[in-house]
């Protein structure tokens, strides 16, 4: 199972969400930057790891991690707690004492500038440096990115998520359509052949490209045309930015292209759970799905009655040499700065994240892009095409994953609301939703600072 089986991670953040977990990190300062370090971590000692994984495979993966730590490591007893939210874990953070973990993890990137912002979480670069890992040799560039802020690496990944198209090959076939396209231009093609429409509604779509589709969001899109969403002084950049108004007017022609946005959210009310078996590409009302390397098991564990493909999401036609990336995520690790036995945890989150057997038995059991380089690279990483296509994904030079700030994706939330008045026409002015989004995301940044 993924690590998102559950719906924790993929479910939508509120604004109140993000707002109370802002408010949180603004006061957890649990630690200075520089709190030591001191204990002793061949001594026999037990830490807490607070984790979000709760369904039973995920759970029984993670205690086997755990397990294999302990026989190696014979001194450090490990305490887990699961099925941890940020909420939860931001407030132990900030309460400090012997009731809070020692090692946390998240499945919310986006946080991540809070957290080092704040300084909730140690800095790793001298635990890094004492064990001799170079990190740019260690991991993806983009877990990289995604794992640090202004240059603090207060994290790192414990597995990873890569964001790729779904395809229906028998529908294809009937179709006559010979190989996944490359360019969103080739893709409004074939999401158009693929398309059967039934009286006021559709037999199959060819792909749902509106925002409160599964996995359509302004991130998942943005990787695919490189957005800039701030300039180089921190400043949003939405509104100067020709690829942010270029991805919101090819997704808005395709809307109007496959029937427009009423019919389109119409049909949409008719999809099964996103977690469970009447999932819409299960099911064959859709033909393309925007998802990640999960989909491919639980598409197989639903007895779908169709051949399954996957390839990289399309790009925009002037960035064909840029085919291949995609949008990454995961889950990220870090120490607590108010730990009294710092030493002892990284030895837990040096294991957890840099041994290739533990990251490559890991990523086998939930379905997950392994997070380092070594593990992606293992012959005993699981060999499906269609994982593989994930991996490669994860592996690519221009894969990316938005920005980390001091209040997290509130800015994401911010253009996804204006996303939905673009996409049902009642954000007619593009220039002026772009411009007002920006001056909203500036005032929310410098509130958080």
């Amino acid at each position: 199972m993924p690590v998102h089986a559950s719906g924790i991670r993929r479910a939508p953040v509120t604004l109140s969400a993000t707002v109370a977990v802002a408010a949180l990190l603004a006061s957890a300062c649990t630690g200075s930057s520089g709190t030591a370090a001191n204990d002793d971590p061949d001594a026999e000692t037990t830490i807490t790891f607070w984790h979000g994984w709760s369904a039973p495979s995920e759970v029984k993966a993670i205690d086997a991690n755990i397990a294999a730590f302990e026989k190696k490591h014979p001194n450090i007893t490990v305490k887990t707690v699961k099925n941890v939210n940020d909420d939860k874990l931001n407030q132990a953070l900030r309460a400090g004492g012997d009731n809070a973990p020692d090692v946390v993890s998240s499945f919310t990137t986006d946080n991540v500038g809070r957290f080092c912002s704040s300084n909730a979480l140690a800095d790793l670069d001298p635990f890094l440096k004492k064990s001799r890992i170079v990190p740019e040799k260690t991991f993806p560039k983009t877990m990289l990115d995604y794992t640090q802020y202004k240059g603090k690496r207060c994290t790192l990944p414990l597995l990873g998520d890569a964001y790729g198209l779904y395809y229906d090959k028998d529908a294809f076939r009937k179709a006559g359509i010979e190989k996944p396209p490359k360019t969103f231009s080739e893709f409004d093609k074939v999401a158009k052949k693929l398309t059967v429409e039934k009286g006021d509604s559709y037999e199959r779509l060819g792909f749902m490209p509106n925002y409160h589709g599964y996995e359509t969001t302004i991130e998942h899109y943005g990787g695919q045309f490189g957005v800039r969403y701030f300039d180089g002084e921190g400043k949003a950049n939405g509104a100067r930015d020709p690829r942010m108004k270029q991805m919101f007017q090819w997704q808005r022609g395709l809307v109007e292209d496959l029937g427009g946005f009423r019919k389109l959210e119409k049909y949409r009310s008719t999809f099964g759970d996103e977690w469970g078996p009447k999932h819409p590409f299960h099911t064959g009302k859709v033909a393309m799905q925007l998802d990640g390397e999960w989909r491919g098991k639980m598409a197989k564990d639903a007895g779908v009655d169709f051949e399954v493909g996957t390839a990289p999401l399309p790009v925009p036609d002037d960035q064909k040499d840029e085919y291949g990336k995609g949008y990454l995520a995961g889950t990220v690790v870090g120490i607590s700065n108010s730990s009294p036995r710092k030493n002892a945890a990284w030895e837990l989150l040096k294991f957890m994240t840099t041994d290739t057997d533990a990251v490559v038995g890991f990523a086998n059991e939930i379905h997950n892009v392994p997070s380092t380089l070594k593990a992606m690279k293992s012959p005993k990483l699981e060999d499906d095409p269609n994982f593989r296509t994930f991996v490669d994904i994860a592996r690519h030079p221009k894969s990316s994953h938005a920005p980390a700030s001091p209040n997290g994706g509130s800015f994401l939330l911010t253009l996804q609301d204006l996303s939905y008045a673009v996409e049902s026409g009642r954000q007619k002015d593009l220039d002026a939703g772009l411009k007002k989004a920006d001056d909203q995301i500036d005032k929310d940044i410098a509130r958080a600072r």
